[in-house]
């Protein structure tokens, strides 16, 4: 599948999940038993953490289909780059979704500052350019926005595997924003 191909499979399957049509495909023994052998997933999903925020149910994907990441504030932080540069350069996907979500609660715990410990505050630190590239007063879901544009910035910026694939067009890398009310994905 060429990129265009995979970008446009991800937006069919979220717009089965918004219209509760799922096909629940590549999810039976048989489909266990075929990846056995290896994975070859047609996309890579940098998510946060947040429960409500699941991929593989958003984009209506099958077990192997995705190469999903995920970390509190959708963070290209040491680890979520090398394992991205790992799908990159030995899996071969084609697309790379940042995926931002309505409500935050990592951006909502970097915009209201603070002393959170130091290992949220070293998470939340990976936030802040978005902070800063807001408004003064802008709303947690503009930061989100931000954020998930940025980070494709700080991916490309931190990991030659990464920019590499992008300038040979091997790679595309979106921001995108999932709606908590009703699981809609807007691509930025």
């Amino acid at each position: 599948m060429t990129a265009k191909d995979v970008l446009k499979r991800l937006k069919d399957g979220n717009a089965r999940f918004v219209k509760d049509k799922l096909n629940h495909e590549q999810q039976d023994k048989a489909r266990k038993k075929e990846l056995t052998g290896g994975q070859d997933p047609y996309a890579i999903i940098l998510s946060c953490a947040d429960s409500r925020v699941v991929p593989e149910l958003a984009f209506d994907a099958g077990l192997g289909e995705l190469f999903v990441l995920r970390v509190a504030g959708n963070v290209a932080n040491t680890s979520t780059i090398a394992s991205i540069e790992y799908a990159v350069a030995h899996i071969g996907s084609k697309i790379l979704v940042v995926l931002g979500h309505e409500s935050c609660g990592a951006v909502t715990a970097a915009v209201g500052g603070g002393d959170n410990g130091y290992n949220l505050n070293h998470l939340l630190s990976h936030i802040t350019p978005a902070i800063s590239a807001s408004k003064k007063n802008a709303s947690v879901n503009t930061v989100v926005k931000k954020n998930a544009e940025l980070t494709v910035d700080a991916l490309k910026a931190r990991s030659s595997i990464i920019a590499d694939a992008v300038k040979k067009r091997k790679l595309k890398i979106v921001p995108a924003y999932y709606n908590l009310g009703t699981g809609k994905v807007d691509f930025l």
